[in-house]
């Protein structure tokens, strides 16, 4: 009998600003490039970067070793709050029928709309 697994929620989405809080990064910030929910991992744009090394092929024909971002746990980020410019907790609370993202410090919505 297959185990049903609950589908992760996270309260980091595709397109915030994030702060690393933990690990070698700490303390840089950027942008949400991809939120992996099965793996609890995010890619930040200009942090964790890692080097592979790539064949020549038809979109490469030189090769080389190519640098880019890779996944960090999600635990290891904080959003920033655009209000209060700092890396926040975040919480969920229902306005109307939707649910809006806010910040704890400041308790400002996060969510644009």
């Amino acid at each position: 009998m297959a185990k049903a697994t609950k589908r992760k929620t996270f309260r980091i989405k595709k397109g915030d600003t994030v702060e690393v809080i933990q690990g070698k990064e700490t303390g840089k910030r950027g942008k949400v490039l991809r939120v992996l929910p099965a793996e609890e991992r995010v890619v930040v744009e200009r942090v964790n970067f890692i080097k592979r090394h790539v064949r020549p092929s038809q979109k490469n024909p030189q090769g080389g070793v190519i640098e880019r971002e890779a996944s960090m746990h999600i635990s290891n980020v904080k959003l920033v709050c655009p209000s209060c410019n700092q890396a926040v907790r975040v919480g969920v609370r229902f306005e109307g029928d939707s649910k809006v993202r806010y910040c704890k410090k400041c308790n400002v919505q996060v969510d644009k709309g």
